[in-house]
């Protein structure tokens, strides 16, 4: 099978890239924030929204 390049090339750009260091996050990891979000939609049964049923009192 013929290949485009040889192997010894292979991985060369990325060697010589410097490396950057990476920055600190500021939000929640992305996997943990859609756990919560199925805790509270399904298991706690929240109904989305600002004004849920039940938080605010009734204006009469």
């Amino acid at each position: 099978m013929p290949t485009h390049g040889s192997l010894t090339k292979a991985g060369k750009v990325r060697g010589q890239t410097p490396k950057v260091q990476a920055r600190e996050r500021h939000s929640v990891i992305s996997i943990m924030r859609n756990k919560e979000n199925f805790r509270k939609r399904f298991e706690l049964k929240r109904v989305p929204g600002q004004n849920k049923p039940g938080q605010r009192p009734r204006r009469r």
